[in-house]
């Protein structure tokens, strides 16, 4: 009896033993951080108040950039755009009035009136002279050659009014003062038009990149603030992990690291690249609490994974991360 009793415990001890061995021998436990997948939301609102009226997404739906997600009440604004539209269209007419010169048919008519007068000017040059030289054989007298002359000058003079007359009608309408502050007046008209049609279009609001909708947080018939959230918008690229490294071993950690990531049903060769290191240490959260590491300092980490990866992890799922060999 004895014999066996011993026998016993030279087996338990050799167990132990062995078991010690192994334990001290095998290969140390690859390093794993345990963390969650996280996002940046991009709450997306009006830019000017006004009453919601309808939303073109649910939550869950995806979207494209550009999509339309929601609009506003635009009929102030459509009124608006129209009288800026017609303000400039009378800016452009006065200023092209003022640019033009006459009419076509007054620029005729001072023409005609200007080769009436240079021909009235040529037989009153005629009949003059010819009566200078009839009155030195005493064929005229002083009196005819005066009378005459002054027909002469008076054709002159009828011909340098019609030329002016014309040259005005053929210049612009208004002055260059005139003419430069209606220039400003269709300027300003044209940007006031630009501002009514930014803020008609600022009624359609649109997706500003691919994404996931995950929230609808106002409803039509809402009116809102400028900037109120409407819709939340996942984009794949604002999906990340946190993962908490314990304090001894944050010195395996840097930022522009790769990282592996494994998680249940997401597949192989998931990596990201650390974007953030935390400069300051908390408390293990209870989301990996066990009894060795209640007490211990850890620092939180954020890596990122490649776009066409992120997609693959839904925020709040349980991610463990491996540091990659280099």
């Amino acid at each position: 009896m004895a014999r066996r009793f011993a026998l016993a415990i030279l087996a338990l001890a050799c167990l132990g033993g062995g078991v010690a061995w192994w334990l001290m021998s095998r290969p140390p436990a690859g390093t794993v951080w345990q963390g969650y997948a996280e996002a940046d939301y991009v709450k997306i609102g009006p830019v000017l108040e006004g009453r919601l009226t309808s939303v073109s997404v649910s939550r869950g739906s995806k979207v494209e950039a550009g999509s339309a997600l929601f609009t506003q009440d635009d009929v102030n604004d459509r009124a608006a755009r129209d009288q800026a539209a017609r303000q400039l269209a009378q800016a452009k007419e006065q200023l092209a009035n003022l640019i033009a010169g006459g009419k076509p048919t007054e620029i005729q008519q001072a023409e005609g009136n200007l080769a009436d007068a240079e021909a009235t000017l040529t037989r009153a040059k005629l009949d003059f002279e010819r009566s200078e030289k009839l009155l030195g054989s005493g064929f005229a007298t002083q009196q005819t050659v005066d009378q005459l002359r002054a027909a002469y000058l008076s054709a002159e003079a009828k011909v340098n009014v019609n030329e002016a007359a014309l040259r005005q009608l053929e210049r612009p309408m208004g002055r260059e003062g005139e003419i430069e502050a209606q220039r400003a007046a269709a300027a300003a008209a044209q940007s006031a038009l630009d501002m009514a049609e930014w803020r008609l279009a600022q009624r359609t609001v649109v997706a500003p990149k691919h994404g996931r909708i995950t929230d609808v947080i106002a409803f039509p018939g809402e009116t809102l603030a400028a900037g109120a959230p409407v819709v939340s918008l996942l984009p794949p690229e604002n999906i990340f992990v946190r993962f908490f490294v314990p304090e001894p071993q944050l010195s395996q950690v840097h930022y522009g690291q790769k990282v592996a990531f494994a998680c249940d049903g997401c597949g192989k060769n998931l990596e990201g690249t650390i974007s953030f290191i935390s400069p300051t240490a908390e408390y293990t959260p209870p989301l990996i609490y066990s009894e060795d590491t209640r007490a211990k300092f850890v620092f939180l980490v954020e890596a990122r994974p490649p776009r066409d990866q992120a997609a693959l992890f839904n925020p709040g799922q349980p991610i463990e991360v491996r540091p990659e060999s280099p």
